[in-house]
């Protein structure tokens, strides 16, 4: 069973910034795609940002512009670097394979974005 371990939220001032990472226990090199995805309270999960083995990425309109998606596959790593963070930012980030479902319904425990005055 893959573990995903996410790091790297906290609390943050509106236009500040942070660096997501999720590590994974075994090789994401085969994975085609990887995204980070976000729930907010009582909302849905939500996909916001992917990238592919080629470097491709695309973004959620909400977050284009302002987040940067990238992978280390060496190091079995995805990393989500986000600037200009809105309060509608403040969710709890996961990563996990893009579509959903390579390790069945597993998610980590993922890493709590705060955006707050």
């Amino acid at each position: 069973q893959v573990q995903l371990v996410e790091s790297g939220g906290g609390l943050v001032q509106p236009g500040g910034s942070l660096r997501l990472s999720c590590t994974a226990s075994e090789s994401i090199f085969s994975i085609e795609a990887m995204g980070w995805y976000r729930q907010a309270p009582g909302k849905q999960r939500d996909l916001v940002a992917v990238v592919t083995n080629g470097g491709s990425t695309n973004y959620a309109d909400s977050v284009k512009g302002r987040f940067t998606i990238s992978r280390d596959n060496a190091e079995n790593t995805v990393y989500l670097q986000m600037r200009s963070l809105k309060p509608e930012d403040t969710a709890v980030y996961y990563c996990n394979t893009v579509p959903f479902g390579r390790w069945g319904t597993y998610w980590g425990q993922g890493t709590q974005v705060t955006v707050s005055s």
